[in-house]
């Protein structure tokens, strides 16, 4: 169960509740809302879990991308040594190790620049839903103890 889905349930609780006539205010079954409050606690952490597990595949990413750009670094300085004795052959293969440096380089800084994105994306998203859901919370929080400060305004 994923946090929307219980703010969609939030939702439909706040939207099957009677209304108090002549007020903005409605009644709502508090079980029911608490309930839900309880299972939003759990999933939350979960949430958490997912963003970690996405930084983790950053870094995952990230340790492949040094670990290739190093072989490939490995490989071309292989080359270049194995052709020292021949100095045009040697200017090229300089040429060719440092293009496959930079090009690994770039790889290397396009799949980090990527997956910082993916991972600031997913953070964000995951800030928003659950800056919706505790807002929602608040929400129904302040409108039981307002309801309630009521209900005992009326009382005889």
């Amino acid at each position: 169960m994923d946090i929307m889905h219980l703010v969609d349930r939030l939702e439909e609780i706040l939207n099957d509740s009677r209304q108090l006539p002549f007020t903005h205010n409605i009644i709502v079954d508090e079980e029911r809302v608490f309930e839900l409050i309880d299972q939003m606690r759990i999933v939350i952490p979960e949430e958490v879990k997912k963003a970690q597990q996405i930084l983790a595949q950053k870094d995952r990413i990230l340790a492949q991308a040094q670990e290739e750009a190093n072989r490939t670094l490995a490989i071309a300085k292989e080359k270049r040594d194995q052709m020292v004795e021949r100095e045009a052959i040697v200017q090229a293969a300089q040429a060719r190790a440092e293009q496959i440096l930079s090009e690994a380089q770039n790889e290397q800084e396009i799949a980090r620049r990527e997956a910082d994105a993916y991972v600031l994306d997913a953070l964000r998203k995951l800030e928003l839903e659950l800056d919706r859901s505790l807002s929602q919370v608040r929400n129904g929080i302040t409108y039981l103890q307002k309801d309630s400060t009521q209900s005992l305004r009326e009382e005889p």
